[in-house]
């Protein structure tokens, strides 16, 4: 038998769980609200990612360092990847509410929140996840600031839908555990919706990052990279490995990714070792070789480099913050 089991064609690592498995991301709270214009809410700049669903009527998204307004329609999703400050209204100009700190915590599993006037009525469901750990990785770094998904765009696979519609039929439920079930459709919302954005965006979107993963040469690269950290790999044998030649390989991968194969694989190996560190009793010996470096000694400069602190520095930081 072989030491590594063979896997089938297009089955290596899964890059975008792994990717959100180092972020620890977890819902912190939701919410659905019945909207009467003229209307307007403010929500502030928590860190993490937001989604925002339209299930009745539309609304007009404004997102902090983002110029112009975004027109939602019933049906479609909007995902703020990097969080920050937003405004939603009915129409430009509207009242604003803004909206206290923890209101949607609040609110949860007492039904919606009402507000505006008395004119046409639009229903949103929002949510907003929290990130254990700042992201490191370009590929989450590089995403928009807000990715749009049409309901009547064509490229919208039907499972993200069918999600759509079972959180929308929650969001309105007051059945025993509706909270619990909301909070784990919107998890598959966000990946569900950030999937949808990397294969819409294969060949159209110039933006570095996730869209690398729809690309077959480059994407294989990087599910080897995910898979075999620990792996001496060059640009030489990553170019091999997904039949690009050398020069080819390297341009291609840094124009998708937005920096060289070798400055990712360290990035990468160091954000595993930090996963390690904070969340595994492996000794400072068992970490280093786990990510590919041969001493102690070398994994220490490199941890440093990458953090500015030493490994057991980082880990007594983060055990004391957990």
């Amino acid at each position: 038998m072989t030491d590594r089991p063979e896997t089938l064609e297009g089955q290596g690592a899964d890059v975008l769980a792994d990717v959100l498995d180092t972020l620890r991301l977890s819902t912190r709270m939701h919410g659905r609200f019945e909207l009467f214009a003229p209307w307007g809410l403010q929500f502030g700049t928590a860190p993490g990612a937001h989604i925002v669903l339209v299930a009745r009527g539309g609304a007009r998204l404004e997102v902090e360092g983002v110029p112009g307004a975004l027109e939602l329609c019933a049906g479609d999703l909007a995902v703020l990847p990097h969080g920050g400050g937003h405004t939603l209204r009915d129409a430009e100009g509207s009242p604003v509410h803004v909206l206290e700190r923890g209101a949607c915590a609040s609110a949860r599993g007492k039904g919606s929140i009402r507000l505006g006037g008395d004119g046409e009525r639009t229903t949103l469901v929002a949510a907003s996840f929290q990130l254990g750990v700042a992201p490191r990785t370009l590929l989450f770094k590089e995403l928009p600031h807000v990715i749009h998904l049409a309901a009547d765009d064509a490229a919208t696979a039907p499972s993200l839908a069918s999600t759509v519609q079972l959180l929308l039929t929650e969001s309105a439920s007051s059945h025993p555990g509706a909270t619990v079930i909301m909070s784990r459709l919107a998890d598959i919302l966000l990946v569900q919706a950030l999937r949808a954005h990397i294969m819409k965006s294969e060949g159209s979107c110039r933006e570095a990052g996730m869209r690398a993963l729809g690309d077959p040469q480059i994407g294989k690269a990087l599910a080897l990279i995910h898979e075999r950290p620990q792996e001496p790999w060059t640009v030489e044998s990553l170019a091999s490995a997904v039949a690009m030649s050398r020069s080819g390989f390297a341009a291609r991968f840094s124009e998708l990714v937005g920096e060289p194969p070798l400055e990712y694989l360290v990035g990468w190996r160091m954000i595993k070792a930090a996963q390690l560190l904070r969340e595994s009793e492996l000794p400072l010996s068992e970490v280093a070789p786990a990510i590919g470096y041969q001493s102690e000694a070398s994994f220490n400069r490199a941890f440093k480099r990458w953090d500015g602190t030493a490994p057991g520095a980082y880990r007594r930081n983060h055990r004391r913050a957990s």
